[in-house]
């Protein structure tokens, strides 16, 4: 991945990482509505067509192939990564003028896009969503009803490898466990609130 020096920030980039079925997306979504005004959340570039009612620059910016490689030329991504055959990323210019206006921002990371964003961010704070355990995500995975057995035994895979890996070569300040969704959502607010009175 491309590494290139970030304009010097004001702001605060926070990378929250979960595997599969540990609840990050609606502890993102109930932190974003306790900030409106402070937080912000980082829009990627894909190249995957919109789905259903997506709008661009909303929900994505959505490029074409040769697009995306030119945003890669010009180093204009902190990370990316290829997923089921479609390329994902981090625009920096949206992402360096909401931090250079005091905002603190948002971004939602694999453990591996953390690892990369970091060397072009290395002041990122790194807060962790994790089940309360293996068999907890299992339950949670197989209630949500939307994957069929092969689905949920990869993404189970992918758990635990992804767990393992933000352990050896993640940097994440903050670990959060989401057994009760209020307790935990209040222990991310308070960790955010925190860091940005920093």
């Amino acid at each position: 991945m491309h590494i290139g020096k970030p304009l010097i920030l004001r702001g605060k980039p926070f990378v929250i990482s979960a595997p599969s079925g540990a609840g990050k997306s609606s502890l993102i979504s109930g932190l974003m509505d306790r900030f409106p005004d402070r937080l912000a959340y980082s829009i990627s570039a894909t190249t995957r067509k919109p789905r259903g009612n997506e709008t661009d620059g909303l929900h994505y910016f959505f490029k074409s192939l040769e697009e995306f490689r030119a945003m890669i030329s010009a180093n204009e991504l902190a990370e990316y990564n290829q997923v089921h055959g479609n390329f994902y990323g981090t625009p920096r210019g949206p992402l360096d003028a909401l931090l250079g206006n005091g905002f603190g921002v948002i971004l939602d990371l694999d453990v591996f896009g953390k690892v990369n964003f970091d060397k072009v961010y290395p002041n990122a704070i790194g807060i962790l969503i994790v089940p309360p355990s293996a068999g907890e995500l299992e339950r949670r995975l197989r209630h949500r009803a939307t994957d069929d057995e092969a689905t949920i035994e990869l993404r189970l895979r992918n758990a635990r490898d992804e767990l393992a890996f933000a352990e050896e070569h993640g940097k994440y300040e903050y670990t959060v466990v989401n057994d009760d969704f209020e307790t935990a959502l209040e222990e991310l607010i308070a960790i955010v609130e925190n860091e940005m009175q920093d």
